[in-house]
């Protein structure tokens, strides 16, 4: 995302897929989806929201951010790996009474299909594999694990 030009094409590949899907809303989660809910959110002409974690709590809407009652919300992230973040926003989503319509990510990178019951859409699909602590052939080989840029310096 370091390259706005290129951010903006791949959002154009997002919004085009859900244009008329009459979205009013489009949500991320930090830090990826926040850029990416905003670019999506101006392409379509609808208001882009972000929620964020502070500490330990679940994610939220804060800054004045909400949604109304029956709004049709697109939730988008960077990268999609497990899900979690995905899954958090829908619930944060729906506690609010919207309705989530789809999903956008850059890159889908999960080993297995998601199915989070609304329509999934990537720019890439890239699988990943992913592995239990003892078959990692990282750990196996004492190599630390690191998460570049992430809310953890390395897991261990």
């Amino acid at each position: 995302m370091q390259f706005p030009d290129l951010t903006s094409q791949l959002c154009r590949m997002i919004s085009n897929h859900f244009a008329k899907q009459k979205i009013q809303v489009v949500a991320g989660p930090t830090t990826g989806g926040i850029i990416l809910a905003y670019e999506v959110a101006r392409q379509l002409g609808v208001r882009g929201i972000f929620a964020e974690k502070k500490g330990g709590e679940a994610r939220a809407f804060r800054r004045g951010f909400g949604i109304s009652p029956g709004e049709r919300v697109l939730i988008v992230d960077d990268i999609l790996t497990t899900g979690k973040s995905i899954a958090e926003v829908m619930d944060l989503v729906v506690s609010f009474g919207g309705k989530v319509i789809g999903i956008g990510v850059l890159v889908d990178r999960s080993e297995l299909k998601q199915d989070y019951g609304v329509p999934l859409f990537s720019c890439l699909r890239s699988v990943t594999p992913a592995y239990r602590p003892q078959d990692c052939p990282l750990c196996a080989a004492a190599i630390p694990l690191v998460k570049p840029g992430g809310s953890q310096e390395a897991a261990k």
